[in-house]
């Protein structure tokens, strides 16, 4: 059996209103909201009794998904927003944009903020890592030529 695709990446957040602004603001399109609680869920992620809002965001070639989640229930046990680039675990995504320089503008406005700088890899990409939403980190890509 073939794996099909990834069909999403999962981010929980403290704020899921300000999230699903800032995804908009980079280009991502709401595909639904929805809360998931119930015994089935529960099985499914080991947490008994969850109850969370979710907000399935669809970037505009319609291939990939960020699944944000605000949990309700049970509280949040563990915080990695701030950890450093190396940490071990989830680290960033990344996503690639028409004009780095004209994101950068728009997502600062959201009170994105820059970690390092804005790079050229070769004659391939513009590259740079922001810290989004709740401190949560982002890279953001511009293909050259």
């Amino acid at each position: 059996m073939a794996l099909k695709r990834m069909d999403n990446v999962g981010i929980v957040v403290e704020d899921l209103g300000g999230a699903i602004d800032f995804f908009r603001e980079l280009g991502l399109e709401l595909e639904g909201q929805a809360t998931i609680d119930g015994e089935w869920a529960g099985r499914v992620t080991g947490l008994v009794d969850q109850h969370v809002e979710i907000a399935m965001m669809r970037t505009p070639d319609g291939h990939s998904r960020l699944e944000l989640s605000r949990f309700l229930r049970p509280d949040v046990i563990a915080d990695h927003r701030s950890a450093p680039v190396n940490a071990l675990g989830y680290l960033r995504a990344m996503f690639t944009v028409d004009d780095i320089d004209d994101t950068l503008e728009r997502l600062r406005r959201r009170g994105a903020q820059l970690v390092g700088e804005v790079v050229q890899y070769k004659d391939a990409y513009r590259l740079c890592y922001i810290r989004g939403p709740e401190g949560l980190l982002i890279g953001l890509a511009q293909e050259l030529g």
